[in-house]
């Protein structure tokens, strides 16, 4: 069995980790760590738990652990690790922003690797501790990697939209259900901090490369990421869908669909869905992911699989709830 500790269990990222890991059969939960909620019953955070665990959160931290998963706030991984002497032998996967870019990924010793899977699966296999990629950075990269694979990749637009739990389980204002409710506000026009590590992934796989401009928007809805990308492409649909499912034909969760997408398919699992046009000279990219889960937690546990040699949709066989 895997020996598992979680850092900022009483989050939202938090509590799908310990959803997903209470039922993989090769994990074992040895703690779940919050400063706020020491004492209490994880299932009176995440009433979703009830009857699931009796497991507590607590404030120490046990050595006896194979990885730890840090499911803070950004910033604050690296702070943790600088304040905690944490066992060389023990994996880091962090969900954090902290280590994403390689210029910061060296923290007292340890060196991160960037977990996109389907970037980067051979290195995440011999590593020791992940970065763990953002939601954003993963449904654009997703839905672009394979151009960019191919050299063939020019100028991109993107626009997403993200549920609220995308910003957290901290009240915001504009987090309210009153707010949020018949609503949608884009935020942080073409300088959203995860436009940083897409660019340093599709620079490995393509050098000469143009730039990325990427709006997000804020979504009516609690979970999900939904995301189009356009750049001008000479390929024909046909040359396109080839591309993509030769691209991903070997990585489990993400599928290239003949039909339209839809937010629905993805909730609740840790795929991502894929669908390509072809418009007027532009090859269009619709992308969908779980923001929490092949967006934060689901891939972390992809990752932690990958590390340990498991089957890489082990625990992760989610099925999405349609209606």
């Amino acid at each position: 069995m895997i020996r598992a500790g979680i850092i900022g269990g009483a989050g939202y990222t938090g509590g799908e980790m310990l959803r997903i890991l209470l039922n993989h059969l090769a994990v074992e939960i040895v703690f779940v760590h919050s400063r706020s909620n020491a004492g209490e019953a994880v299932h009176k955070v995440h009433n979703d738990l009830a009857g699931e665990t009796d497991l507590r959160f607590c404030s120490e931290i046990d050595a006896a652990i194979d990885v730890l998963f840090l499911c803070v706030g950004h910033g604050e991984a690296k702070a943790f690790l600088q304040n905690n002497k944490i066992k060389d032998t023990v994996k880091i996967i962090d969900l954090s922003q902290d280590f994403r870019l390689v210029k910061d990924a060296e923290t007292d010793g340890r060196h991160f690797v960037y977990g996109l899977p389907e970037f980067n699966r051979d290195a995440i296999k011999q590593a020791s501790n992940i970065a763990n990629p953002g939601c954003f950075a993963t449904a654009i990269q997703l839905g672009i990697l394979p151009l960019a694979k191919a050299g063939l990749l020019n100028e991109v637009h993107t626009t997403g939209i993200t549920g609220s739990t995308g910003a957290g389980q901290k009240l915001q204002a504009t987090s309210h259900f009153s707010w949020r409710a018949n609503n949608i506000q884009a935020y942080k026009s073409l300088g959203h901090q995860h436009i940083h590590e897409i660019m340093q992934t599709i620079g490995a796989l393509q050098p000469v490369h143009k730039p990325l401009n990427f709006i997000p928007w804020r979504g009516d809805f609690t979970r999900g990421i939904y995301v189009t990308s356009y750049t001008k492409s000479e390929l024909s649909i046909d040359a396109a869908n080839e591309l993509y499912k030769a691209y991903y034909a070997t990585h489990v969760f993400t599928h290239v669909s003949d039909e339209m997408i839809d937010l629905k398919q993805v909730v609740n699992t840790n795929k991502c869905m894929l669908h390509l046009e072809k418009i007027d000279g532009n090859l269009v990219v619709h992308s969908a992911i779980d923001n929490l889960l092949k967006g934060a937690s689901g891939q972390a546990v992809q990752n932690m699989n990958l590390l340990f040699g498991l089957t890489e949709d082990a625990g992760l066989r989610l099925k999405a709830t349609s209606f």
